[in-house]
């Protein structure tokens, strides 16, 4: 197992009391000022995903049949149940390769009485754990869904073999894990399948509860949910893009908190959409001939995935997925009608693609491990001055810190000024009324966490 150890800057240390760049955009020195051996190794896990690994995978997914959530759970071939005891194997090879790095085991409970599940149902998902050498309670998740279904949601006999939708996103979970899992993180990463996905954002619901109840320090989930599809429903054929949605404000905030967000600002700037903005620029900054397409919105339009319930409890949490998206190979009968092929066959993804968006994360998760936790409790001030001041409590890891400011109709970060190992600092002759603000810590090997926007708006 590679473990990178943190080095300094080499004798190329900027100085931090007067280095200021303005209109930084999609550059590395946002993230990292020199090469590093963590930074080396970002490259190294975006290269590693293996598109023909997450095809066997998908294929032997496609090969239960079914993975409706209702569906067979004894048998060792067809249904969920024998899905999940797969998905439950892998993820135990690949803990035996590393030398048992993973802490496997399913997280279920029962639901009943809802329109999809009206009598009762355990609904189970797959979690698999590696632990953080220094900071094992801080989280960062990745997921992908087991179950599958066809036009209707209640029919849990006939084939849903579910290749996109979404065996693209538990292949690339399977896939993040063997190649992450060569490496040390002083954080801890979540790989997760979950169930019930179809039938009402079961299993999330059921994972968050566990996460709440287990006190895990969640600061990132990062669901995916179609990574396999190139070919839109409006003629489009794309491989360069994939969408992150977040929500832009937290939706567990409190009245007070509203009131604070309504004269301070921070609807646009939730930990889940900061979350997006770092995914955006680990893609400018390792991904080769990948955008990401932020979209400002919890979810498509009317729609919803197993973020959202990570969303609901407080966790930070987006979703990762192709752009042009293909309804006829999705929620749908296998069948031939009127000259059109509908149904989620294997034949509709594109692996290479899969792997491309499974890089993406790997490197997120990887980067969001090897870095400090975002900085607590970031507070501002400033108003009727010149100068604006920010505050907050330092974390483990950091040795340093940096702000960041943006006009306020900019999507990314666009400023920044690093400050040194301390707990505050003022911006001179920076206008607070002018700018939104943040801060970020920095580990000792120049690795960076998303970027924190002050007060609870922001708050990981």
């Amino acid at each position: 197992m590679k473990s990178f150890k943190s080095i300094d800057y080499g004798g190329h240390t900027v100085d931090q009391n007067n280095f200021l760049i303005l209109g930084v955009l999609a550059t590395g020195l946002l993230f990292s000022l020199t090469a590093n051996a963590d930074e080396q190794a970002l490259h190294e896990i975006a290269a590693a995903p293996s598109a023909e690994r997450i095809q066997r995978d998908i294929e032997m997914l496609v090969s239960f049949g079914t993975r409706h959530t209702l569906s067979e759970t004894e048998s060792d071939t067809r249904g969920i149940g024998a899905a999940r005891r797969w998905i439950k194997a892998e993820f135990e090879r690949i803990s035996a390769d590393c030398g048992g790095c993973l802490d496997v085991f399913y997280v279920s409970d029962t639901v009943s009485g809802t329109t999809r599940i009206p009598d009762p149902v355990e609904v189970v998902n797959v979690v698999a754990i590696q632990r953080g050498t220094r900071d094992p309670n801080r989280f960062v998740m990745m997921s992908g869904d087991i179950d599958t279904r066809v036009s209707d949601p209640m029919n849990f006999t006939d084939d849903a073999p579910g290749a996109n939708d979404n065996a693209s996103g538990m292949a690339g979970t399977l896939e993040a894990a063997r190649v992450l899992t060569q490496y040390e993180f002083p954080g801890s990463i979540i790989y997760a399948g979950l169930s019930g996905e179809e039938q009402g954002l079961n299993g999330g619901a059921i994972v968050a509860a566990h996460a709440i109840e287990a006190g895990w320090d969640i600061k990132a989930v990062i669901n995916n949910d179609m990574i396999g599809n190139i070919r839109g429903i409006n003629g489009v054929i794309n491989n360069t893009t994939a969408r992150v949605f977040s929500e832009g404000t937290r939706v567990v905030e409190t009245e007070a908190e509203a009131r604070q967000r309504r004269f301070q600002g921070g609807e646009v700037d939730s930990p889940s959409r900061n979350m997006a903005r770092y995914i955006d620029r680990m893609a400018d900054l390792y991904i080769p001939n990948l955008d990401v397409m932020m979209v400002y919105r919890l979810d498509r339009f009317g729609r919803g995935g197993h973020h959202r319930p990570f969303n609901d409890v407080g966790f930070p949490a987006v979703r990762i997925m192709e752009t042009n998206e293909h309804y006829h190979w999705q929620h749908q009968d296998i069948r031939m009608e009127d000259g059109i092929a509908y149904g989620d066959v294997i034949e509709h993804v594109d692996f290479d693609y899969a792997a491309k968006l499974t890089a993406l994360n790997a490197v997120t998760l990887a980067s969001m491990s090897w870095a400090p936790a975002p900085p607590a409790n970031v507070s501002i001030s400033g108003q009727v001055s010149p100068d604006t001041t920010l505050r907050w409590e330092k974390v483990p890891g950091a040795t340093t810190y940096r702000l960041h400011w943006r006009l306020t109709t900019e999507p990314q970060w666009t400023h920044f000024r690093t400050v040194g190992d301390v707990d505050e600092f003022t911006l001179e002759n920076i206008v607070i009324d002018n700018y939104f603000f943040g801060v970020s810590s920095i580990s000792a090997s120049g690795v960076q966490s998303p970027v924190v926007f002050p007060g609870p708006a922001g708050a990981f």
